[in-house]
Formats: C-alpha cells, sequence, structure tokens
C-alpha cells in the first residue's frame, strides 16, 4: 500500500510539474525566482561583506555613481550599493519565507481545526479570524514590531503573526467541503480518530491548497518588511532592501538625484514579489480544485 500511494504521488507531482511548465507567466516568475535564491545563496561569493560597514570604506567616494564606482556606485558614507544588494537578497528573501512558514502553520492549524470540528470551536477561531482581518495589517505590525523592539528576529515574527487569518478562511472554507466526502464519512464509521481522519485524509487534500497560498503570502511578507524597514523598525545590524530604501530616503538620496540608491533595491523588491505572484497564480490554477475545474470547463 504504501509503494501503491508513492506512485500515485510522483505521478501527481509529475502532472502537476507538466501542467506547470505550459504556463509562460509561472515559469517565468520561477526563473527569476531561482535568480534572486542563487544571488542570496552564493552572496559570499559574489560581494564583500566587509564593504558593509562604514569602518571599512574610509577610503571610497562618498555619493559616486555608476560611472565612478562600478557598478553600482556607493552611498553617503561610501558604502558599495552593489554589495549592499546583494546581501540584502539574503534577509529580505529569510523574513519573505520564514514569516509565510509561520503564517501558514497558524492558518492550517486553525483553519482546519475550525472546519473539521465545527460548533464552538468553528466559532471561537472564527471570531479570532475576524479580529486580525478588521484591524488594518500594517498598523498592527507596526505596533507589534515597536513593542517588542527591531530585529530581525522579531520581524519575522510580527509579520508570521498577523498574516494568517487569509490562509485559515480559504483552508477551513476547503476543509468544509472535504468533511462531507463519503470516504470520510466511511473513515469515521469504521472508528477512525479525529487525528487520524485529519492527518490521513483532510491534510492531504487540503496541502495543494496550502502550497499555493504559500507562494502568495510570500511576497505579502516582503512587502510588509519592506515597510517595517523603511520606518526603521528592522534589525539595524543587517542590510535588507526595505533598509536600503530606508537609509536612502534619511540620506537624502531622492534630494541628490542619487537614483543609483535607492531604484535598486526598489527594483528587486517589486521583481522578487512580481515573481512569487506569477509562480503562486499558475501553482493555484493547477492545485485549486475550484480553478482546476474552470480551466477544465
Amino acid at each position: 500500500m504504501t509503494a501503491l500511494a508513492w506512485g500515485r504521488r510522483k505521478r501527481a507531482l509529475a502532472q502537476t510539474w507538466a501542467e506547470y511548465r505550459r504556463d509562460r507567466e509561472g515559469m517565468t516568475g520561477l526563473l527569476v525566482l531561482g535568480g534572486f535564491v542563487a544571488v542570496a545563496l552564493l552572496a559570499p561569493l559574489l560581494a564583500d561583506d566587509a564593504q558593509l560597514s562604514a569602518v571599512n570604506t574610509t577610503g571610497n567616494e562618498v555619493w559616486a555613481p555608476p560611472g565612478e564606482h562600478p557598478p553600482l556606485g556607493t552611498d553617503s558614507l561610501g558604502r558599495p550599493i552593489y554589495d549592499q544588494l546583494v546581501y540584502g537578497s539574503q534577509v529580505s528573501l529569510l523574513v519573505g519565507i520564514a514569516a509565510t512558514l509561520i503564517a501558514i502553520v497558524i492558518g492550517t492549524v486553525v483553519g482546519v481545526s475550525a472546519g473539521f470540528f465545527g460548533g464552538w470551536v468553528d466559532a471561537v477561531l472564527n471570531r479570532l479570524s475576524e479580529w486580525f482581518l478588521v484591524i488594518p495589517f500594517i498598523p498592527l505590525a507596526i505596533v507589534l514590531a515597536a513593542i517588542l523592539g527591531p530585529s530581525l528576529r522579531n520581524i519575522i515574527f510580527v509579520i508570521g503573526v498577523t498574516s494568517w487569518p487569509v490562509t485559515a478562511r480559504l483552508i477551513r472554507a476547503q476543509v468544509l467541503t472535504i468533511k462531507q466526502r463519503l470516504y470520510v464519512e466511511r473513515s469515521r464509521a469504521l472508528g477512525a480518530s479525529s487525528l487520524h481522519v485529519m492527518g490521513r485524509h483532510v491534510l492531504p487534500n487540503v496541502a495543494p491548497l496550502v502550497i499555493a497560498n504559500a507562494t502568495l503570502t510570500v511576497p505579502v511578507a516582503i512587502l510588509s518588511e519592506t515597510v517595517l524597514s523603511f520606518l526603521g523598525l528592522s534589525d539595524p545590524l543587517r542590510v535588507s532592501w526595505g533598509s536600503m530604501l530606508e537609509d536612502a530616503f534619511s540620506a537624502g538620496a531622492l534630494g541628490r538625484e542619487a537614483w543609483w540608491w535607492y531604484l535598486p533595491p526598489g527594483l528587486c523588491v517589486i521583481a522578487v514579489v512580481l515573481a512569487f505572484t506569477l509562480v503562486g497564480r499558475a501553482l493555484e490554477a493547477i492545485l485549486d480544485p475550484r480553478l482546476r475545474a474552470g480551466r477544465a470547463g
């Protein structure tokens, strides 16, 4: 039975990949995303982390444009923009992925529990989700980040615990449909426990929706990190694309028309967010049963 189940999963993965490859936008997003991930992983080989500290860049000209200090010029402290951009990719992607994992775990637990058990459990978890949805996300994240203090760990935690309600409501709706199916009722009739039914039948069926929703949550987390960093609530010892934008704004890069300082991190944020969105939309169209049925029709 185990070998048969693994065989079905391999065939399902192969079919999913075949459908995904036919989606041009999804493949474009995947290639762009792969490029940024490669830059983040190879950052020590592509850039010099010593250049991130102003103590080591006293010999560099400040506010140097790309023509005078290739490839991307320097900032007000003489730090090369290129090195900051490369190492900033690590923090931005780490925050986006780690915060998304927290949000997905919380959202999955809440959504499955609310949809499967119903009753007072569903009522309480629904009220909790609605409370998070009613309060504006950015102000809530700013307040929590200000209370906990500026650090990378706190930024990840804040974004994660404020981003789960949408995931929870999507999964709850899917679970309400799944638990009415005949194989779930048959499993219950045979004496299967709630944990067995959830682990064996519910979770595997909501997994595609969880994966698709995760890829759409990452760009939201990256944008949230950029906003919080721009407001000075990120780790002051770590460089991210958001902190680069905040430094550029504080130093008056706009007034000096130092486009080489604020334009590259801004474009990187846009490119990564767009790449994750394209990948997420492609996966959602393939893995979401409702969208898949619509495409087939």
